[in-house]
């Protein structure tokens, strides 16, 4: 444990931003879990909406610093391809 007063306060402020940096990440996967699932069950106008909102919600992470640029590039990417072969 940290004796050093800014040391302590470090501990406070990076255990807050790592609570917040996991719910991002959790609100992230859930948005990809619900299109994945839309586009299992073939409901291709649920999955145009979801993709919709997930692709959003991969533009905020890379603004909050969860996901690289390029990464979410990718991920939504794979998503129009997926969601473009249900058609």
């Amino acid at each position: 444990m940290a004796n050093i007063k800014s040391a302590k306060k470090r501990i406070k402020v990076i255990n807050k931003k790592n609570a917040i940096n996991k719910a991002n990440r959790t609100v992230l996967k859930n948005a990809l879990k619900k299109f994945d699932a839309a586009v299992e069950a073939g409901n291709k106008e649920e999955a145009t909406k979801l993709f919709s909102a997930t692709e959003s919600t991969i533009r905020k992470s890379v603004t909050r610093g969860i996901v690289h640029k390029n990464a979410a590039g990718r991920k939504v990417a794979r998503l129009a391809k997926k969601l473009k072969a249900m058609a």
